[in-house]
This record gives C-alpha cells, sequence and structure tokens, in this order.
C-alpha cells in the first residue's frame, strides 16, 4: 500500500527558536539610537557648560588677549570630538557587542578596542533585575543585571535588550529549583 504524498501546498513550518539555542546575537539596533540621544545631552550639556566657563573666565579676568581664542579653538575642538562620539560611536559599539544564551549560562560579548567576553554559568547566578530608565522605555529596550556568586564580576550588565527578551533571558537565568528556603 502506498502512502501518499504531502501535498504541496502545504508547506512544514519550521520550529520556533528557542530562546536558549546557543545562537550568538546583537543587541537591539534601536539601541543606536538611545546612544545617540544620551550623548545629544551630554554634548549639550558639556559644550554650553565650556563656553559659559570661557564667557565667565573672558568677563572676569584680566588674561592675556591670545588666551581667549586658544580656549574657544579649545571648545570646539571638545565639542566636534563630542558631536563625531555621539553620531558615529554608538553604530561602532553596537556592531561589537553580542550575546548569546544557552540551556547553561549567559556569554556577553563587548568591546571595539579592549574586547571583553564574560560567561556566567546558570549555577553561579545568584539574582537577576531588569531595568528600564525613561530614555530606555521610549525605545522599548531595557537593561538586563545579573548578580552570580564567586567570580570577579559582581554584577554583569547587559544593556540593549529589547524589554521582553531581557525578561524572558532573566527568567530562564532563574534557579528551577524550589529548595530556597526564603
Amino acid at each position: 500500500m502506498d502512502t501518499p504524498e504531502p501535498s504541496p501546498s502545504v508547506a512544514t513550518v519550521p520550529p520556533a527558536p528557542t530562546l536558549a539555542d546557543g545562537t550568538r546575537r546583537s543587541l537591539d539596533p534601536a539601541v543606536v539610537d538611545l546612544n545617540r540621544d544620551v550623548g545629544i545631552i551630554v554634548t549639550v550639556f558639556t559644550s554650553s557648560g565650556f563656553l559659559i566657563g570661557i564667557g565667565i573666565l573672558y568677563l572676569a579676568s584680566d588674561a592675556q588677549r591670545w588666551v581667549f581664542p586658544l580656549l574657544l579653538f579649545a571648545w570646539a575642538a571638545v565639542t566636534a570630538a563630542l558631536v563625531w562620539q555621539t553620531f558615529r560611536w554608538p553604530e561602532i559599539d553596537y556592531r561589537h557587542a553580542s550575546y548569546r544564551v544557552d540551556p547553561l549560562g549567559i556569554e556577553i560579548a563587548r568591546g571595539v578596542i579592549w574586547r571583553s567576553v564574560v560567561h556566567v554559568p546558570v549555577s553561579r547566578v545568584q539574582h537577576t533585575d531588569v531595568s528600564q530608565g525613561p530614555l530606555q522605555r521610549r525605545y522599548g529596550l531595557g537593561t538586563l543585571t545579573i548578580y552570580p556568586a564567586g567570580t570577579e564580576y559582581a554584577r554583569v550588565d547587559l544593556p540593549g535588550l529589547p524589554h521582553e527578551r531581557a525578561l524572558a533571558i532573566r527568567d530562564h537565568l532563574l534557579p528551577k529549583r524550589s529548595d530556597d528556603g526564603v
């Protein structure tokens, strides 16, 4: 007896990927915009404060006239560096940050110049937190904070995750046993 072939109109759906599948993932791309917003705030306040300080120094000082153009040049250089860091650096940093969750724990890789890879086994996780600041909430992002036991890292942060994914990773890292005496 022949078994019928599956109908070509019925497509097989691959299983949905699980959270702890060991795949290296990038942070949410919205983290670039978030870091740019933070950079704009820092640049405006730092540049304004520096310029106001130069103005006060100009009005209240008897310094040589050549000092103030030099200070204005320094202000322009610092402001230009901050603008570059605000608009270019978040993309570079994003490309060099990733994480991987597997059944045994989480591995976080970061760093452009100095790379660091931190692996936190599930067996070492004491507790975890997920937090959101006001700007993170605007972009739907959160920061996963892991507190491992017995390592040099008393706290491991992973910012730039979608908030729902941060909550899911937190739940994955929590102990599955109920022998906690508290």
